[in-house]
């Protein structure tokens, strides 16, 4: 059987957008070593930058003991956690920088940046007690509503953390997250082969997260999706890409929480890879897909439930 014209399903503006991030890190990268991949990566980052908004403060700051930036842009009681993307392995503040500014900007919330340790160096579950030990930090210091946002293995991190947290966490805005979901079914078939990540990309950062040891079964502070109870999950929303393999872990995971009794949405969008976050300026596409976080992320730490 053969798989699906991406030809067709992308548009123009997102095989751009392909085509651009090929530049700096091309596919295959992670047959580089970790040393190269990190520089590639962030080669990539630092050229689809797009600047952080007039009025947004920044401050490099510690908590929990991890490294941390925090974006402001006003006076707001929510404080909004980002864990970042990259495959437990590749990233940091400045890959999502622009982001976060963004992210601050349009909700006016405060945004705190976690700089979590990366594997090889961090391996699991060192990348989950720094990403927890950030939480509890900033959950003690700012009374105000907590919205976890998180995108691919930073969305892993953000439900960990919120699974361990429950009612401490206001919401959670989960962007694409690698939750582990089935792999015999859904897009891990489908789009086992997709532009940007593949299936096989996915298992070269599990072996390099876990040390090479055996990924833990029934641990959700390693894939979320493994829990046995869902149950007094704050509200959620997962936005994922439909040309992406981890697509079909959130409607697992809406699934899984919607049978518990909690509030969850889950919305794929069409004709988007994985990484899109960095084609918003590039890809009308990817724009909608921004605006859909951004919304959620305002809506949730304002105790809204639009949906």
């Amino acid at each position: 059987m053969s798989g699906p014209d991406y030809g067709a399903l992308l548009d123009a503006e997102v095989r751009a957008y392909i085509a651009r991030g090929a530049e700096f890190y091309p596919p295959g990268a992670v047959g580089l070593t970790i040393e190269d991949q990190r520089a590639t990566y962030d080669a990539m980052c630092a050229a689809f930058h797009a600047g952080r908004p007039e009025g947004v403060r920044t401050q490099d700051e510690t908590w929990g003991g991890v490294a941390c930036r925090r974006y402001e842009s006003g006076t707001s009681d929510v404080t909004v956690i980002y864990y970042h993307g990259g495959g437990f392995v590749v990233g940091g503040l400045h890959s999502h920088d622009d982001v976060c500014a963004e992210l601050c900007a349009r909700t006016g919330y405060r945004v705190i940046s976690v700089d979590y340790g990366l594997a090889p160096e961090v391996v699991f579950p060192g990348c989950y007690n720094d990403a927890r030990a950030a939480f509890t930090a900033i959950q003690t210091a700012f009374s105000g509503p907590v919205v976890m946002v998180g995108d691919s293995a930073g969305g892993n991190l953000a439900a960990a953390v919120t699974h361990g947290a429950r009612a401490r966490v206001t919401g959670q805005v989960l962007i694409y997250p690698g939750l582990g979901g089935d792999r015999t079914r859904g897009s891990y078939v489908t789009h086992s082969h997709a532009p940007e990540l593949t299936v096989q990309d996915m298992e070269f950062y599990q072996t390099v997260r876990t040390g090479g040891a055996a990924p833990p079964v029934g641990d959700p502070r390693y894939a979320p999706l493994q829990d046995s109870d869902f149950s007094a999950l704050p509200p959620t929303v997962i936005v994922t890409a439909q040309c992406d393999p981890l697509s079909s872990d959130g409607e697992s995971y809406r699934d899984a929480i919607l049978a518990a009794g909690g509030r969850a949405v889950w919305f794929e969008h069409a004709g988007l890879v994985h990484g899109c976050l960095r084609a918003r300026t590039m890809s009308r596409r990817a724009a909608a897909f921004f605006d859909r976080i951004v919304d959620a992320t305002r809506a949730l730490g304002q105790g809204e439930w639009p949906y």
